[in-house]
């Protein structure tokens, strides 16, 4: 399935997203959700670009052979050429530059194939760079040096974010769902914690950094931290959610601004041609977008939300 959400910017543009779900209308309410936040990020980053996203949803519990997923990857990239370019896809859960390469091979709207087909590969390096210029904003400090940080994820997004903070210095606890990855955070130097504790310990900053929904009313009861910001989507199960982080003290920056630095990155480089250097410069204004949301949030006794809703709305109906 593939979800416009927009295109009063430009084309829309989206992961696409390849997982079992349980029932048929939770895929559709995914897709929905995320198109949606895509419109969003795409706003407040300043891009010429709407949004959108697209799944493929294999039967809970059947495992794809290789055939069967390329043949599955390519009815998708017929569905996404009947747009003619009003979606475009890029990686997202479940795929990757070399499943983009085989969209292309259906259609030319597909974004971050391998680099050695001419793409930018994997976003997950600067989208990790991106939620570091958010983290910089919301502690308006460089320093890292003592700080406990939890990410809950330990995928590709979430390992670099872990390598980059331990670096500089801070005391880094990792989580994720596939017990497997302990082994080798550990021999990082990186602490471990089991995922269903990830949320409620004492910490520094909380990055979120797997799947969306985890920031709920009970989830947020037991919190124990005053920062939450990282690159998951869909991180809160109502926007509602906001107003309670808000009200117990805890900072939460909104996670479509936190995460941007991929597409800011790809679109950067694949659709305005810039160098590396020059689109990890771009991923790097997170960061004073950040601050500008959060000065007009205490200017105003708003929420980050809110004012970065107020920025993309802003910029989705210019007057």
């Amino acid at each position: 399935m593939v979800a416009i959400h927009s295109t009063a910017l430009g084309p829309a543009v989206g992961g696409c997203r390849f997982k079992p779900y349980a029932t048929l209308e939770e895929a559709i309410g995914d897709v929905l959700r995320l198109s949606a936040a895509m419109t969003a990020k795409c706003a407040v980053a300043g891009l010429a670009f709407g949004g959108g996203k697209s799944v493929i949803a294999p039967e809970p519990g059947r495992v794809l052979s290789p055939e069967e997923r390329r043949a599955v990857l390519l009815d998708h990239a017929d569905l996404i050429a009947e747009f003619g370019g009003r979606y475009q896809a890029g990686p997202d859960v479940g795929t990757g530059p070399a499943d983009m390469l085989v969209l292309r091979e259906a259609s030319p709207y597909a974004f971050c194939t391998p680099e050695s087909a001419g793409g930018t590969g994997s976003s997950s390096g600067p989208t990790a760079v991106g939620v570091l210029a958010a983290l910089r904003a919301a502690v308006g400090s460089t320093a890292m040096t003592g700080r406990r940080v939890v990410i809950s994820g330990y995928g590709s997004v979430g390992a670099h974010l872990a390598a980059s903070l331990h670096a500089a210095g801070a005391d880094v606890v990792v989580s994720d769902i596939d017990p497997g990855k302990r082994a080798g955070a550990e021999k990082q130097g990186l602490s471990w914690v089991e995922p269903e504790k990830a949320l409620t310990l004492t910490a520094d900053v909380v990055i979120p950094a797997a799947v969306g929904g985890v920031l709920s009313p009970e989830t947020v009861a037991r919190l124990d931290t005053p920062l939450v910001v990282g690159p998951a989507n869909n991180q809160l199960t109502g926007d509602a959610v906001a107003d309670t982080l808000a009200a117990r003290g805890i900072l939460w920056i909104p996670d479509y601004v936190a995460s941007a630095g991929g597409i800011l990155y790809t679109l950067s480089r694949e659709a305005e041609g810039l160098d590396h250097e020059r689109a990890l410069a771009r991923v790097e204004t997170i960061e004073d977008t950040v601050r500008t949301i959060l000065a007009a949030a205490e200017a105003n006794a708003t929420t980050p939300l809110q004012e970065a809703a107020a920025l993309a709305e802003r910029r989705l109906s210019p007057s």
